[in-house]
């Protein structure tokens, strides 16, 4: 199995670069974050192209070419210790192919981000680099609790994280050891049979979404099930389910944790016996802990959920 590399923990006064590689932002949505930064001792350096905005079918922040060179910048130029995507959104899946990792890989750095930035974490785990699926900036300004932020802080200083969590009703239980890949299930879908897809085998896989009408999800669910996913993985992580399904119907539209969309998904992967966490606290939710994509995971399940990086 390939080493995944992690990159150095930041010291007081780097940079992080703030960039947005899919969907437009305003400054507003921004100012919260940055400042966050700033008072964490760290210096935010902006991209060229973060607040630029270009309309074509969606609300993108740039032309393509735009968003290229911003995320190329921030990977390569040597100054940049950590990149922190602004929002997700869409338009990562234009980047991907354009990507350039010359300096990146003598100098690794951190990229945080989840949604759409599935994509590029992806990308990077394919080319053996570790990324952490936390908040983006943009959510700071939506009431997103202050320790899903700390949390990201305290990984970008060198500390791996560890979560104790109540068990839930859908679980399997076990202990298994194993690379940690995924992250929005809509991306990971997207992302099968191209070539920048995720490795599954012998992994344990996370999922997340938002937004996703109910027979949406039960399709990328036996998408990953004909795909031969469930017979590779390890285990199974279920993160925020919200936003699913018809808002006048469905009474826990609001809710982190839907119970239906968790049902169907439990109900299609009763045939497979490897360990899964339900409710795990990471995705489009207001109270997130970061997780690394491609990080070593001890996970125990039983009357309690015990996840070690």
């Amino acid at each position: 199995m390939k080493k995944i590399i992690f990159p150095k923990a930041l010291k007081k006064g780097s940079k992080i670069a703030v960039i947005s590689p899919a969907g437009a932002v305003d400054v507003s949505q921004l100012e919260k974050g940055i400042e966050m930064i700033k008072n964490k001792g760290f210096e935010p350096v902006l991209g060229e192209h973060l607040y630029t905005k270009y309309s074509n079918g969606y609300n993108y922040a740039g032309t393509e070419q735009e968003r290229i060179k911003d995320i190329n910048w921030a990977l390569n130029d040597q100054d940049i210790s950590a990149i922190w995507a602004s929002r997700g959104g869409y338009g990562c899946q234009h980047l991907v192919q354009h990507l350039k990792l010359k300096n990146f890989t003598n100098n690794p750095k951190w990229y945080i981000g989840y949604s759409d930035n599935t994509v590029i974490q992806s990308y990077l785990l394919k080319k053996g680099f570790a990324s952490i699926h936390g908040q983006t900036i943009k959510t700071s300004s939506f009431g997103v609790t202050d320790e899903s932020y700390d949390l990201v802080f305290n990984i970008l200083k060198g500390k791996r994280p560890e979560y104790t969590l109540k068990s839930h009703k859908f679980n399997k239980a076990g202990n298994i050891e194993g690379e940690l890949v995924g992250g929005n299930l809509a991306l990971i879908y997207a992302l099968l049979g191209t070539k920048y897809s995720f490795d599954f085998r012998d992994k344990i896989l996370f999922i997340e979404d938002i937004g996703e009408n109910f027979y949406a999800l039960d399709r990328m669910i036996m998408t990953l099930e004909l795909a031969g996913v469930f017979n590779k993985i390890k285990g199974l992580i279920v993160g925020g389910m919200t936003n699913m399904g018809d808002e006048k119907e469905n009474k826990s539209y609001e809710e982190s944790f839907d119970e239906f969309a968790y049902k169907l998904i439990s109900d299609r992967i009763s045939k497979y016996k490897f360990p899964t966490v339900f409710g795990f606290p990471n995705g489009h939710i207001k109270d997130n802990r970061p997780l690394i994509i491609g990080g070593k995971v001890n996970m125990k399940v039983g009357d309690k959920v015990k996840i070690e990086f």
